[in-house]
């Protein structure tokens, strides 16, 4: 009894252990895929960064209502030539950066603030991002990146192209349109891993889906 007992015991650390070792291999598969799928995706879109110039409740209110009038700026004045790729939306937006300014300033007088709005199209490092059923996965983006004042405050951001900007992040759900943007600009295997397939529900039920990553969660920014 004792000795199948011995048996027993050896037989479940190694069904454990070899349990354990297809699920670490797996693993480093899946963050593979997915770090290769970062860096196609990064060169497929182009992103939007408002970074508020501290926590209080006004300058945080600030920051949206930048955000919201640069926003509508872009939409009015941007051609719709110049949003049929992350290229093109890129350089129309550095060809306008001092426009961008000037309305991001426009707004800081309004508000009766001394500090002024900056802009600048950089490399900036997002957490992962969730868009109901679309994941951007963490990594280094390329962003229109608008820094009111000192940049001290927590900050929003979202994907000026494809355009997946939602001022309202309680709606932040990708729509049909949006989605047939998406998947224009990305080959059938990205936009299958960007929209939650098997990959990344491995990663999801492995790790869980934290919901610390909302739209106002302070991010590092990488020159």
């Amino acid at each position: 009894m004792k000795r199948e007992r011995i048996c027993l015991i050896i037989a479940c650390l190694l069904s454990f252990a070899l349990t354990t070792g297809i699920m670490e291999r797996r693993m480093e598969v899946v963050h593979a895929e997915i770090a290769q799928t970062q860096k196609t995706l990064a060169e497929e879109v182009f992103r939007f960064h408002v970074i508020a110039e501290s926590n209080s409740v006004k300058d945080q209110r600030i920051k949206l209502h930048v955000r919201d009038t640069v926003l509508s700026y872009m939409k009015s004045q941007m051609p719709e030539t110049e949003r049929k790729s992350a290229q093109l939306t890129k350089d129309w937006v550095k060809k306008h950066q001092k426009e961008l300014v000037k309305t991001a300033d426009e707004v800081l007088k309004k508000e009766g603030v001394s500090y002024r709005a900056q802009a600048k199209v950089t490399s900036c490092y997002f957490p992962d991002k969730r868009y109901g059923d679309i994941i951007f996965p963490e990594g280094e983006y390329e962003a229109l990146r608008i820094t009111l004042g000192s940049g001290k405050g927590h900050n929003w951001w979202c994907v000026l192209y494809p355009s997946l900007c939602f001022t309202n992040a309680t709606c932040a759900v990708v729509d049909e349109d949006g989605k047939k943007e998406l998947k224009e600009a990305l080959s059938a295997e990205e936009y299958e891993m960007v929209t939650a397939a098997s990959e990344f529900k491995i990663k999801w039920f492995f790790f869980g889906n934290s919901d610390k990553n909302t739209e106002e969660e302070h991010i590092k920014e990488s020159d």
